[in-house]
């Protein structure tokens, strides 16, 4: 007998842990399946990205450039003035009609300076011209009587047509149907560009002017509509800020946790997601039928846009607030400082940067808001003129950028739907500004703790 014993059972190999089993390789391949499926989703969306923001800018660039024609007039005192006496009140009652003729007669001066060969009529080359042409005239000779009897020279916006013929968006084949512009039309269009007559350049009016009737899309422009804007979300913000801010200190710092403040928290939350057209119907019930306010006005547009951006802003500055390490609060009430003193001179000081945001994104949401507009007459109006007085401009009526988009993208004549791309360009870099501000906002305010 040996105290040596023989081991007769069979041994287990050692597995490296630098070698791959069968299960972490799945494990892996999965992970890796996992991040490419991730890639792929980002590249679609930056895909759509790309995509949308091609197509807006290349359908709305041409908005901001506009085809004028260049020609010297020359305003006859024995059509404008007979008189002599230079009497405004006379002057004005020489209407658009009467302008008309000067404007063939400068075309057949235009065509005989230039060398221009044709066989059109003064007549059939004035409708080159927007319908506005003669309106401009008057208004000119109407704010400088005195230069009645000089040869003054013009820029006169060319019709819708002239215009997307020279932006490529007409062309002879199209136009075989059009009763509004004709093939010796364009020859004699052609012949202006080669005299330096008739180009194509920036239209400061689009971004500064008044919107048109449906006859002078030309003559259309989005800066109204801009003010329109402007004011509502003066009003969102004189009214929605403190209010909101004020209801969210008081549920997060102050009100009893009870059954009550359960039931107001869910239906802030519940508002938050209620369709905008329902507080169109709201603001038109309340503020139109039942107060008497104004219709089309930015003041009933901003109080109607101040209860859809209610709620946001009251979950965004809670949701700030939360934020706050309840270390903050202690610290502050263990040194003697009152519930107030501590919620006003510490809490909502390191919150402001999440309260400026979320103000700030409620507001760029409802600067883009259609539906609550539509109800309040928004969109029905054409406003001509930029209000001169704070209350003008509250209580006259007006539209708004996205009803004006909204206004151009029905109608008819391919020019509209070209500014309504143009204006949301413009609503774009106004929503993209504001997003900036609250970025540079929060860090601008953040503070570590």
């Amino acid at each position: 007998m040996t105290d040596t014993t023989q081991n007769t059972g069979a041994v287990t190999p050692i597995s490296s842990l630098h070698t791959l089993d069968a299960r972490t390789k799945r494990r892996n391949a999965a992970e890796n399946r996992f991040k490419l499926y991730g890639m792929i989703a980002i590249g679609i969306g930056l895909l759509m990205l790309v995509t949308l923001l091609t197509t807006i800018l290349s359908k709305g660039t041409g908005a901001f450039t506009q085809t004028f024609v260049t020609m010297e007039v020359e305003l006859l005192e024995s059509k404008l003035d007979k008189s002599g006496e230079r009497d405004l009140e006379k002057i004005k009652k020489v209407t658009t009609f009467g302008y008309a003729p000067l404007i063939k007669t400068a075309f057949e001066k235009t065509v005989e300076i230039h060398g221009i060969e044709t066989d059109l009529k003064s007549k059939t080359m004035a409708k080159i011209l927007s319908k506005s042409a003669a309106s401009q005239l008057r208004n000119y000779v109407i704010a400088n009587p005195d230069q009645i009897g000089q040869t003054i020279e013009f820029r006169f916006l060319a019709n819708s047509r002239v215009d997307g013929y020279m932006k490529g968006r007409v062309t002879r084949d199209s136009i075989a149907n059009d009763k509004n512009i004709t093939p010796a039309q364009l020859d004699f269009v052609d012949q202006l560009i080669e005299a330096g007559a008739l180009k194509k350049t920036f239209n400061i009016d689009f971004i500064i002017g008044a919107d048109a009737s449906d006859q002078r899309p030309e003559a259309a422009g989005i800066g109204v509509a801009m003010m329109g804007s402007l004011f509502m979300m003066l009003v969102v913000l004189a009214l929605a800020l403190p209010i909101g801010v004020a209801a969210s200190i008081y549920l997060e710092e102050f009100a009893p946790k009870n059954w009550i403040t359960d039931i107001i928290e869910v239906n802030i939350s519940n508002l938050a997601a209620v369709p905008s057209i329902v507080f169109g119907i709201l603001g038109l019930a309340v503020f139109i039928n039942y107060m008497h306010l104004p219709q089309s006005a930015p003041l009933v547009g901003g109080l109607v846009l101040t209860l859809m951006t209610l709620p946001t802003i009251i979950i965004s500055t809670r949701a700030a607030l939360k934020a706050v390490p309840p270390s903050i609060r202690d610290a502050a009430l263990g040194v003697g400082a009152s519930k107030m003193q501590a919620v006003f001179h510490h809490v909502l000081p390191l919150a402001a940067p999440g309260i400026l945001t979320g103000t700030i994104i409620g507001l760029a949401q409802a600067l883009g808001e259609t539906a609550p507009l539509l109800l309040i007459g928004m969109i029905g109006f054409i406003a001509s003129n930029m209000p001169e007085t704070v209350g003008e401009g509250l209580l006259s009526p007006n539209s708004a950028m996205p009803a004006q988009i909204y206004e151009w993208a029905k109608r008819a004549d391919p020019a509209f739907y070209e500014r309504a791309w143009g204006g949301i360009i413009i609503l774009l870099i106004f929503l993209i500004s504001m997003n900036t501000l609250a970025v540079l906002l929060r860090r601008r305010f953040e503070r570590r703790w």
